[in-house]
């Protein structure tokens, strides 16, 4: 399966340890598609319906639902977590995860 960086894919989390995001749920790709190509895991950013305006969650529509992609919940997952590709984020909002991701991580 080809898996390109900022695609939605509908992703199996379970099973989770404490706080981590939990259940069968829309995840958006950031790791870049080198990665993709060669590596069997992929760094993903859960999504959720859950309405928290935390400063690392970036508002997304998603099949005609507001949703939200939580950037503070990043992880890596085996590709045999994937159950199917969902779509892909408005180029806005793929700016603002990239804008994000950045201000978090090579401060």
């Amino acid at each position: 399966m080809v898996i390109s960086q900022y695609e939605i894919y509908l992703i199996s989390l379970d099973p989770t340890i404490g706080h981590e995001m939990k259940k069968t749920r829309p995840c958006v790709v950031i790791s870049p598609d080198d990665m993709n190509e060669y590596l069997e895991t992929v760094i993903i950013a859960p999504i959720t319906s859950k309405e928290k305006h935390y400063p690392t969650r970036i508002e997304i529509k998603l099949k005609n639902r507001k949703c939200w992609i939580v950037a503070d919940q990043v992880k890596t997952i085996d590709r045999k977590r994937i159950i199917k590709k969902m779509g892909m984020p408005a180029n806005s909002k793929i700016l603002k995860l990239k804008s994000l991701l950045e201000e978090m991580l090579v401060k």
